[in-house]
């Protein structure tokens, strides 16, 4: 196989050998040993009314897990998790535990390191995970109901769980040929190496009353009428198809052009390749966008081979939305981050032919300035040398009519996303909503993951004729 190097200018695959490429794509924060966990479930206070698990979206009693680790009860720990998180083995792993559980950790108030809560929630849900255990949960008698789960992401997948725990038959349909969504397609390598998150969804299915149906796209395959008319009652996972659009000057006389394409679909190749020297990465690339994708997708095309990376942002460095901790990363790992550049142009060379046809040489970018609190441009021209720009700038609702003509009501949307109550129920009956795609959130996995269980109870309570009031659904979520 020949091997290219970092110099190599232009796109190509093999810059790094494979034993390079598995090295850069290996765990990129390794498991706690048996000994350091020990060590880090001591450091535990135990608090009553901890503040850790008020900052966890899905309420998981984490000084109650914690507990059973320093007492070597791993099983016990991973049901305390698994109770609160059907997903709490992905969690652990791709949560910004550092705003959430560990910010709140009282240990920051003496001034030392938070308890390494993510780490710990790790090391219990792996250890079920990866002997095979009696089943921690079994399903309740059938009922008969059957539910439609619209998108077997974070929030489709927990719903689905909670509801066939309780006896009902579950449809989980996703366009994509395997579950998992973002966990499985939109995750950074290095954060979720290997198969894990197909094995967490095997333990999750194991429930049983669940059938997969891969390839099924709503508004094309089935109609939200055929869900309800075949269904009691049918749950939205859809997450966030579309991307947002960019408006850079030369894109438009160039579709498809080489180098040129969403940060989303370049992370989805990566996480699905089952060689990684054959996928091809520029010399310079350069990523638009100030989120967690447009890190992930950085730090990757780093870790592939690429010579230089750039981050650009349109605003400051206090307005990026990736964490601190996620900046840093980024840095460590050779990305430049350059704020206050605001892509315009794509620099193309137009002079070759055939195979060597038109190719990305650049991005221009102006600077800007905030002014009276608006952003402004600058008659100032940057331009940054690239042969592939990667667009991680957000993800907005892509969806199929969701109207169903009757009395039934509609589904509203606000901003893009899906209007539902605290429960998830939408303005349609007998349909709920939760992750993403739903209006309000904050676009992290695990708060996908307490919509999704959150919907699974009040469904649940509607197929049964009964009411759960918000405290009464938060105690059973948290039970």
């Amino acid at each position: 196989m020949e091997v290219h190097d970092v110099n190599t200018p232009g796109l190509c695959a093999a810059r790094l050998s494979p034993a390079e490429l598995a090295a850069h794509f290996d765990e990129a924060h390794p498991p706690l040993t048996p000994s350091q966990a020990q060590i880090e479930a001591e450091r535990c206070y135990y608090c009553h009314d901890a503040p850790c698990t008020t900052a966890c979206p899905t309420g998981i009693d984490i000084p109650s897990f914690i507990a059973r680790i320093g007492q070597g009860n791993l099983r016990g720990a991973a049901q305390a998790i698994l109770e609160a998180n059907p997903l709490g083995g992905m969690c652990a792993r791709v949560c910004p535990t550092e705003v959430l559980c560990e910010q709140a950790c009282v240990r920051n108030t003496q001034q030392t390191q938070p308890v390494e809560i993510g780490l710990l929630q790790r090391h219990a849900t792996d250890a079920l995970m990866t002997q095979p255990q009696p089943p921690l949960f079994t399903r309740a008698p059938a009922t008969g109901r059957r539910v439609a789960v619209v998108g077997a992401g974070p929030a489709g997948l927990a719903c689905a769980h909670g509801l066939a725990r309780r006896g009902h038959d579950v449809t989980l349909l996703d366009a994509r040929p395997k579950p998992g969504g973002l966990n499985e397609y939109g995750l950074a390598t290095y954060k979720t190496p290997g198969d894990f998150a197909q094995r967490e969804i095997d333990w999750l299915m194991s429930i049983g009353g669940i059938t997969w149906r891969a390839g099924q796209t709503l508004g094309q395959d089935m109609s939200l009428a055929d869900l309800l008319r075949d269904h009691d009652a049918v749950f939205l996972g859809l997450g966030l198809a579309g991307v947002n659009a960019l408006a850079l000057a030369g894109t438009d006389s160039l579709p498809g052009l080489p180098g040129f394409r969403d940060a989303v679909d370049f992370i989805a190749d990566l996480r699905q390749a089952p060689d990684k020297t054959k996928l091809a990465v520029g010399r310079q690339v350069v990523v638009i966008g100030g989120g967690m994708t447009a890190v992930d997708a950085a730090v990757q095309a780093k870790l592939l081979g690429a010579r230089e990376v750039t981050l650009v942002y349109r605003r400051g460095p206090q307005h990026l939305s990736a964490s601190a901790h996620e900046q840093d990363w980024a840095r460590q790992n050779g990305v430049t981050l350059r704020c206050w550049l605001a892509p315009q142009r794509l620099v193309v060379d137009n002079s070759g032919s055939g195979p060597d046809g038109p190719h990305l040489t650049g991005l221009d970018c102006v600077r800007t300035e905030l002014v009276d609190g608006q952003l402004r441009h600058s008659d100032e021209t940057i331009h940054l040398p690239a042969d592939m720009v990667l667009r991680a700038i957000g993800q907005q609702a892509d969806f199929p009519a969701l109207q169903v003509s009757g009395d039934a009501g509609r589904i509203a949307l606000k901003d893009g996303r899906i209007v539902t109550d605290d429960s998830g129920r939408t303005g349609l009956a007998r349909v709920w909503a939760g992750g993403d795609c739903r209006h309000g959130g904050r676009d992290l996995t695990v708060e996908a993951v307490e919509h999704g269980k959150r919907a699974a109870l009040d469904i649940d309570a509607h197929l049964r004729g009964t009411s759960l009031t918000n405290a009464a659904m938060a105690a059973q979520a948290s039970a």
